[in-house]
């Protein structure tokens, strides 16, 4: 399928060595929860691997690709700019490593806010990118034993600490990830006062 060393060569070129760490962390991740779960392994571990491969670059550089790939950021978005990672990279990833597969570019444009009808893969990678090995946020343990649980709790848990720290810091939530917590609810997907850590 995909060169993995091939593509770890590559993005070294537009990642730091700590966000390169990072994305292995992910990579691996996503292929454990894919095992559990079902899914794809190889997409899995290929989605892991490239899905911050714009996160290094520059605002200008950002928008640069994103006027070559015709992307328009919305108005949250270019507010928070950390957001433009994540659909930008997409783009970036089908252009730099011949990824023609949207199941993966999709899940690589949503791994930041999530979106409502979330995908197995989007789920995985969302709550992987969360989770990995090198994340250390209070209760992380225990949310990492639970997302082999019941993966849409955990994604439910994960998008409500990222809106709390959101919150906390005074920046603009992106309706997506409302969305996404909103689209769990209203489907039964999760259960009221179900995987609770403080």
């Amino acid at each position: 399928m995909f060169d993995l060393n091939k593509i770890t060569a590559l993005l070294e070129n537009w990642i730091d060595e700590r966000r390169l760490i990072h994305s292995i962390g992910v990579s691996r991740c996503a292929v454990k929860l894919a095992g559990h779960y079902g899914a794809n392994m190889e997409k899995a571990e290929l989605t892991g691997l490239v899905h911050d491969c714009a996160k290094c670059l520059s605002l200008e550089k950002l928008m640069q690709l994103g006027r070559k790939y015709g992307y328009e950021a919305d108005e949250i978005s270019l507010r928070s700019t950390t957001l433009l990672h994540a659909p930008i990279g997409a783009y970036l990833a089908g252009d730099l490593f011949d990824i023609k597969d949207t199941e993966i570019l999709n899940a690589i444009a949503c791994h930041t806010t999530g979106k409502k009808d979330m995908s197995l893969l989007d789920k995985i990678i969302y709550v992987a990118d969360y989770i990995e090995e090198e994340r250390n946020y209070s209760s992380m343990e225990e949310i990492r034993k639970y997302s082999f649980v019941d993966l849409n709790e955990t994604l439910f848990k994960a998008l409500d600490l990222s809106i709390k720290h959101v919150l906390e810091r005074g920046k603009l939530l992106h309706p997506l990830t409302i969305e996404a917590r909103n689209y769990l609810i209203i489907n039964n997907l999760v259960e009221k006062g179900g995987f609770c850590i403080e």
